[in-house]
């Protein structure tokens, strides 16, 4: 399992990995992308930042790196990276399917992504994946899967992953929206001749999102490694928006509102990796931090009331403009 080798890493980073979502595309949900991108988002342009933002987060001990078809183009743009650095043998590449990218390389699109969750959909995306990224993909998940996904009772496509998994590959799915806990515990109960399906789970989790952590759990002790996305609450935990309650325990630990919103990710026992989806290099740099906060309960009990109720978290985010 690929997921073994972040466990025998030294590093004290190698639990933070690398999405790509804010910059393999020029549009977003992220607050502050105006600032953090500018205005040239030509494909070259963010190519170029992609690779140095893989070179920075490698050099920093950051071994896994997360795309996904809907990501414009981040799984051709970290192709390009892994070709140019055969160094880097030891990361960790995990994509996701299910959602197809719409915007043309537009801000502006009407729509911006087309989910479809169908094996056809499977077959012609891994197909893609496979033309991009071939045997360094580790892991391919379903993209943002809800309680009423046809894929938790597709049997075809479930017999399709598990041929899949039969030649090596690990199969994953993630979630979104307020009944992540449901959608989770529904996952764990899909097998194909009595073996479960998937190996892997990729939740929104942070400190105004916590409904998933006791499904996350439950998925952990039943040994599927957890992956955590969202981890800034899509720039909602950043310096400039961050609660006041978040911004004290910054304070104190002299580190920046981002560290520590994910270094209380990393506090959880079930957390097996935490994105950063940093746009910048500060920014990745200012995250990775976080493996460096050592929070106590007393800090962790304050940043506690600052969860949401799901609906009302979800609701909020679903209105984010994408820029």
């Amino acid at each position: 399992m690929p997921f073994a080798r972040l466990a025998t890493a030294t590093t004290p980073t190698c639990h933070i990995g690398l999405g790509l979502a804010a910059v393999g595309r020029p549009g977003y949900i992220n607050l502050g992308r105006e600032h953090d991108l500018g205005e040239d988002r030509s494909v070259e342009t963010l190519r170029t930042r992609t690779h140095e933002l893989l070179d920075a987060a490698y050099a920093q001990g950051v071994r896994y790196v997360d795309v996904a078809r809907s990501y414009g183009r981040s799984e051709e743009f970290l192709a390009d990276w892994l070709r140019a650095r055969p160094d880097a043998a030891d990361v960790v590449v995990g994509s996701k399917w299910g959602y197809t990218y719409t915007a043309g390389w537009s801000t502006d699109a009407e729509q911006h992504e087309v989910k479809d969750h169908s094996l056809r959909t499977y077959e012609r995306q891994r197909a893609e994946t496979d033309e991009l990224l071939g045997d360094r993909l580790d892991l391919y998940q379903i993209h943002s899967v809800t309680p009423d996904s046809p894929a938790l009772t597709d049997k075809e496509l479930h017999a399709k992953l598990a041929e899949a998994a039969a030649g090596g590959l690990t199969i994953g799915f993630s979630t979104s929206g307020p009944a992540q806990a449901d959608t989770v515990r529904a996952a764990l109960a899909v097998t194909v001749d009595g073996a479960p399906l998937f190996r892997t789970v990729q939740s929104t989790y942070n400190v105004l999102e916590t409904s998933a952590g006791p499904a996350l759990a439950e998925a952990h002790d039943a040994g599927l490694t957890v992956i955590v996305k969202e981890g800034m609450a899509n720039g909602r935990l950043s310096a400039p928006q961050a609660p006041d309650a978040l911004r004290a325990v910054a304070e104190e630990t002299s580190l920046g509102c981002d560290a520590v919103a994910l270094a209380v990710i990393l506090h959880r026992p079930w957390a097996g990796v935490v994105l950063s989806g940093a746009a910048t290099t500060g920014q990745l740099a200012s995250n990775l931090h976080a493996a460096a906060v050592d929070l106590d309960e007393e800090q962790l009990a304050r940043l506690a009331p600052l969860a949401e109720e799901p609906a009302a978290y979800w609701e909020r985010r679903g209105q984010l403009p994408w820029h």
